[in-house]
């Protein structure tokens, strides 16, 4: 069902990359809880280690259980291939990889998860990698940020913590006059309200973890090839266009054209770095992913409630949603996510960081962790937790300051949801 645009999004979901195991006729994926594949015979292994055939070798590479999760993946996203790995920050790595190396840059948004943004500000510069932090509504200031080392440009479709919406069209622009990739993270936003690929992007990243599960159960990240950008157009990217001597001078785009991205990410990256997805998670994940545009419309549904609520109280300064029609961002949701805006955002409290505190301790139905994109509502003080490694400037760039808190909205009854809410915020005074 990978290559039939006549299937709906409702369909796909439950059957892309879903067949009735041949052995048994199971219905569901099974979880192929193995770490080892019998070969046919001495030339069946050393074609498949020779990148000859296609199948399965180790688990620490491919497994069957994750490769319908790969395949749902890439179906939903509208790309060619995809490749699953253990968390959303290891799929940022994994996308990477292939295109950076020492002395090497990206351009990212300022507008980024606060882990995200301590992985490129700090972590990347043990591999001799650099990260440029730039607002990406200043699209001047984008393109001056990128230079003869920039080997991608990264954005969030839906920014993590308040819910910005970035301008995909504009950014993927710049990116292709500079012929580099444009890497999306849609993890807020997941294909049903954005398809970045649509959009000019040429990887797209998640975190499973959030709204594909949709259930706190594990954590899980994928990068979706496009199948679009040629590797091939300069010399900016070797690991994809020239010999790889580890396979004894094979290029990737030239053997593998549009997959050269997908097949070096499980030949090279998994291989090697080891960012394995275990075949549970991916069930759980498979499984989650059935009702995903089920849930994401109650998340966009009671997102709008809920934000349209909070931004009369009085305690309230501002409200970060772009689903209303008073931000700056509204006009980019019938363009960029024409099924809503998500189920993020933000809100400052007039009290301040104190306010927020007292805030948080008082909720009862929403829950304090450091998650997003449950069924359940979940809420966080990003400024203490999540983007506490950040200077203050970095925090108020990223919309997370003192007195922020970050709100996922779950798919509760949105009147409990207000009720708490106004319960909590009475509090905080």
């Amino acid at each position: 069902m990978t290559d039939g645009p006549s299937y709906g999004f409702d369909t796909l979901q439950i059957h892309a990359g879903a067949r009735p195991d041949p052995a048994t006729g199971a219905r569901q994926v099974p979880i192929y809880q193995t770490t080892a594949y019998v070969f046919r015979d001495a030339d069946h292994a050393a074609a498949l280690f020779n990148l000859q055939e296609v199948g399965y070798i180790y688990s620490r590479l491919t497994n069957p259980t994750v490769a319908a999760l790969q395949e749902r993946m890439a179906t939903l996203e509208g790309g060619v291939g995809a490749v699953c790995c253990s968390s959303g920050h290891a799929a940022q790595i994994m996308a990477l990889f292939p295109l950076m190396g020492p002395g090497k840059n990206i351009v990212a948004s300022t507008r980024l998860y606060g882990g995200t943004i301590t992985q490129f500000s700090q972590t990347i510069k043990r591999f001799g990698w650099s990260a440029t932090f730039v607002d990406f509504d200043d699209l001047d200031a984008v393109k001056a940020a990128i230079n003869d080392d920039t080997r991608a440009v990264f954005c969030e479709s839906i920014a993590n913590p308040g819910g910005y919406i970035t301008d995909l069209d504009a950014i993927s622009a710049i990116s292709d006059a500079a012929g580099i990739p444009l890497i999306v993270d849609n993890t807020s936003a997941t294909p049903y309200l954005c398809r970045p690929i649509e959009h000019g992007a040429t990887l797209v990243v998640h975190s499973m973890t959030k709204y594909l599960t949709g259930n706190g159960t594990v954590t899980g990240g994928v990068v979706v090839d496009s199948g679009r950008f040629d590797w091939s157009a300069n010399d900016k990217f070797p690991s994809l266009s020239e010999p790889e001597p580890a396979y004894h001078g094979l290029k990737f785009h030239e053997t593998f054209g549009p997959l050269a991205f997908t097949f070096h990410g499980i030949a090279i990256g998994l291989r090697d770095l080891g960012m394995t997805l275990n075949p549970q998670a991916a069930h759980y994940t498979l499984m989650g992913i059935e009702t995903l545009s089920l849930r994401m419309q109650k998340h966009v549904e009671n997102a709008m409630e809920v934000a349209g609520w909070l931004e009369t109280h009085d305690a309230v300064e501002a409200v970060t949603y772009a689903g209303l029609p008073s931000s700056p961002y509204n006009d980019r949701v019938s363009r960029i996510c024409p099924k809503g805006a998500g189920g993020l955002f933000t809100v400052r409290l007039k009290g301040g960081y104190d306010a927020c505190v007292k805030f948080v301790d008082s909720l009862e139905i929403f829950s304090h962790v450091a998650n997003l994109g449950d069924t359940r509502s979940l809420v966080i003080h990003s400024a203490s937790t999540t983007h506490r490694q950040l200077t203050p400037e970095q925090q108020e760039a990223a919309g997370a300051g003192p007195s922020v808190v970050r709100i996922s909205i779950g798919t509760e009854d949105p009147a409990d949801l207000i009720a708490d809410l106004n319960k909590a915020l009475n509090a905080s005074k």
